[in-house]
């Protein structure tokens, strides 16, 4: 056997090591597949944030700028009503 196939099966060998310990250890790649999924979570979490930020902005322009929308939030939000309505509560 060459030197040069003894050193390639060592090299093999040590691959083969270094890949089963950080396999088995909670630090290697158990931990890298937990923080993979932690970040597609977060992602879809900010996802979901930034679609509630931006109704939130439409909501609140809203508000500044349309009379009836600020009459329609008074209303659902405070009980508001006209004089001479009448209210049927439903549940």
């Amino acid at each position: 056997m060459t030197v040069r196939r003894k050193l390639l099966g060592m090299a093999a060998c040590v691959a083969a090591v270094l890949t089963l310990i950080s396999a088995v250890d909670a630090k290697g790649f158990r931990r890298y597949l937990r923080l993979r999924d932690d970040v597609a979570a977060l992602r879809v979490r900010n996802h979901t944030l930034s679609e509630q930020n931006e109704a939130l902005r439409r909501e609140i322009n809203a508000l500044r700028d349309d009379p009836a929308a600020l009459e329609r939030a008074a209303r659902e939000e405070l009980g508001y009503i006209k004089p001479g309505e009448i209210v049927f509560h439903l549940e």
